[in-house]
Order: structure tokens, then sequence, then C-alpha cells
């Protein structure tokens, strides 16, 4: 089948404003959206950029808006479209080049919530152990890839006035280590939490768990961080 793409260009460095450059490929129906940018890329402009590396959903690198709507290009299939695609970066991040944007900011936000375990007891010979049932609290929010979808996506990111708010990402992996019985740093990462900037920025709009691509239940996740910042505060 034919595949015509629509994707947003611009080079910083060439380009007075972006602009949009339309693309006609061959495609397998079961084919990604993927493929047909390095088909792209590899037989028609090699000046395309694009973000990939494993291009099977696991690194998160190939993340961008496809038709208006935050998601993996290696987990789209070709079938699942019927007219033009519409092909552009992800909201909010600073564009470096076509559909490549900076994440050093969404690094710097993720990095402030502390992404490790905190402990205080001396390590013993062996590992520190938890239960089956401990380690399926935080289980499914171990399956971020950090992908900036859920970020892009929330609106109160995309808001200029809120944009301090540390986003939906970086609150999933908080909440990984706050319900992980072996952290001893509780107290530490709820005093951290407990800012407008942080967890009471979520305004619940769902729309991080909506683009996820793992799969993730993102704002009740955030909302467990709330309900345990409040819980502690009033006992």
């Amino acid at each position: 089948m034919l595949v015509k793409l629509k994707i947003f260009r611009f080079d910083p460095e060439k380009d007075e404003k972006p602009y949009y450059q339309t693309y006609e490929v061959e495609a397998d129906p079961m084919d990604r959206l993927l493929d047909c940018l390095n088909r792209i890329r590899w037989e028609q402009d090699p000046t395309l950029s694009f973000r990939m590396s494993c291009g099977h959903g696991v690194c998160g690198s190939d993340g961008m808006r496809i038709n208006g709507v935050c998601g993996l290009a290696c987990q789209k299939l070709v079938r699942s479209f019927q007219e033009e695609i519409l092909i552009e970066p992800l909201p909010v991040f600073k564009v470096v080049k076509d559909l490549v944007v900076d994440l050093g900011p969404f690094f710097e936000k993720y990095h402030s919530i502390k992404p490790y375990l905190i402990t205080k007891t001396p390590p013993s010979d062996t590992e520190r152990r938890q239960s089956t049932d401990e380690h399926e609290q935080f289980e499914e929010a171990i399956r971020c890839i950090l992908c900036a979808c859920c970020t892009a996506s929330c609106p109160v990111n995309q808001n200029k006035e809120t944009m301090d708010y540390v986003g939906p990402a970086a609150l999933v992996r908080a909440f990984r280590y706050l319900f992980d019985s072996r952290d001893e740093g509780s107290e530490e990462r709820l005093s951290l939490l407990d800012h407008k900037e942080m967890a009471w920025g979520c305004q619940t709009l769902w729309k991080c768990t909506e683009v996820c691509p793992k799969e993730i239940p993102v704002t009740r996740e955030i909302g467990q961080i709330k309900k345990r910042i409040y819980e502690t505060k009033n006992k």
C-alpha cells in the first residue's frame, strides 16, 4: 500500500520557521511507522532527523506526536491509519531538528525526585529482600521507559504558567520508590513531593494514562502519592 506522511521539518541553523514536508512510501500494512520513517531517510531524504534505537518499544527513544497523539513510532502499524499521517515532534520540548527534541529539561525534572533507593541501615551480606506482594505494589511503575510521551501530553506541562510542574513521568518514578519496601527515605520523599510543582501539580486530566505506551496507570499512581502525603500529614 502507498502511505503518505506529512512530517514536521525544522532546522534552527538553516530555517527561519518550521514547515511540513509530504512523503510517499510503499509499505506493508504490518509495517510500523518507524519502518516508513527509516525508508524515507534511507531512500528519499537523508536529512530527515528523528531518534530511534531498539525499534521494539523498549528504549522509548522514538517518541513523537502522531496525528495529534503522542506515542512511539515503533508501536504504530501502518494498517491503523487510513488517510495522510501527520508526524510531529513531542510538544513542550524545544526542537533540536525535525522530530528530535531537547529532553534535557525532562531528565532534570526526573533526577529532581531522587530516582534511587534511599537507605539508612547498613547493607547486609545478601541483597535487600522483599516479598512478592511488596514488589507488586510498584511493579506497574517499573515498566516506564522514560519516553516522555506522558509529560508531552500533559495539559499542565503545556501551560506556560505551570511549566515548572515536574510532570507525570518523574512522579511515576517517585511512586516506584515511595512504595518500595526497601526504601527508607519516605519522610524525605514525601516532603519533596508535597509541593504544587510536584504531586499537587497534577490536575487529574488522565492524558498521561491515555498515551502511555506501557499502559501504566499513571494518574492513579500520582493519586496514590497524594493520598500518602495526606495520610502522613493527618496522622
